[in-house]
């Protein structure tokens, strides 16, 4: 056995130790834990030569801690509340009680779906620790693939192997525009009718699919599209819109709250479509934590189909 696990008293001498040291009595001590007093005298003893210290000096009126003895004591006694709690813990995390959920997310998803998510989850499982990070699609999948994440909302392009999604939004996008912009006060747009507007996009590397999408709209539309910034992450696109610096493009969910300085309108032709899933890796049956969270996303949102 390596040295590191090697120890010169077992856990039952720990114990027996505690036990006299908080009755300071070796009847009543013994009797509370069900042995016969010469064995727990044995015991401590066989403690006492182990750590070469006197631990407990017996007296006429009962027995007295040495300082060595208290050291000991103040020592054993998280120990032994720790490996107290283990079975309870260990149930908690196995029953999705308690335990940590990693959770990658899209200003998409942050501005719709998601929220409504998390207010339900932590109301029903206030011991789960939730991680979220903001993160583009590309570095999800990467991430899902490695281990490194327990599940995403993400858009995906493609087919995604070793993953289970569950799409959660589907919807034609239409334009952001500032509201100072001589189109805003139109109630619906089409491609064409941007064409002197530069536009605030996301680096294609992020997302390939959607921006490929937004290309063949403009493409359908027989527009060559002006791409002013490409920009990530998506707040930052929205407030390059803000500032009177282009337009972007946006679901209709995304747009129920926006700011004065910007303005919503649908577009009709052709129109690039987002799609949102969440994803999680394939495997036998996902860790407690995660199947609550995934339990929870399910019913909050009535998702349309899982892959």
């Amino acid at each position: 056995m390596p040295r590191e696990y090697q120890f010169p008293f077992e856990l039952r001498h720990l114990v027996y130790f505690r036990e006299v040291a908080r009755q300071l009595h070796f009847r009543k001590a013994a009797e509370t834990l069900a042995i016969a007093q010469p064995a727990l005298s044995r015991t401590i003893a066989q403690l006492e030569v182990a750590l070469d210290s006197d631990l407990l000096n017996r007296t006429r009126r009962g027995v007295e801690i040495t300082p060595a003895g208290r050291l000991l004591l103040e020592r054993t006694e998280p120990v032994l509340r720790s490996l107290a709690a283990i079975p309870r813990d260990v149930q908690a995390l196995a029953g999705g009680q308690v335990g940590q959920v990693r959770v990658a997310f899209t200003g998409l998803a942050m501005a719709t779906v998601l929220p409504r998510i998390l207010r339900k989850f932590h109301r029903q499982h206030p011991g789960i620790r939730l991680e979220l990070t903001e993160s583009p699609t590309s570095a999800q999948l990467a991430a899902l693939q490695s281990g490194d994440l327990a599940c995403g909302f993400f858009h995906p392009d493609a087919p995604t192997p070793g993953l289970h999604t569950r799409l959660l939004l589907r919807e034609r996008n239409g334009v952001l525009l500032p509201a100072a912009h001589p189109l805003a006060r139109r109630r619906a747009l089409r491609l064409r009718d941007l064409v002197a507007t530069p536009f605030v996009l996301f680096p294609r590397a992020h997302n390939p699919g959607f921006y490929d999408r937004i290309l063949a709209a403009f493409a359908s539309a027989d527009v060559t599209p002006r791409i002013a910034e490409e920009v990530w992450p998506r707040a930052n696109g929205i407030g390059l819109v803000r500032a009177g610096l282009g337009a972007t493009f946006m679901t209709p969910s995304e747009a129920q709250h926006l700011p004065p300085e910007v303005t919503f309108r649908p577009l009709r032709g052709p129109a690039p479509e987002s799609r949102l899933v969440l994803g999680w890796r394939r495997s036998p049956a996902p860790e407690p934590a995660l199947a609550a969270f995934l339990g929870v996303a399910g019913a909050t949102l009535s998702p349309e189909r899982t892959a």
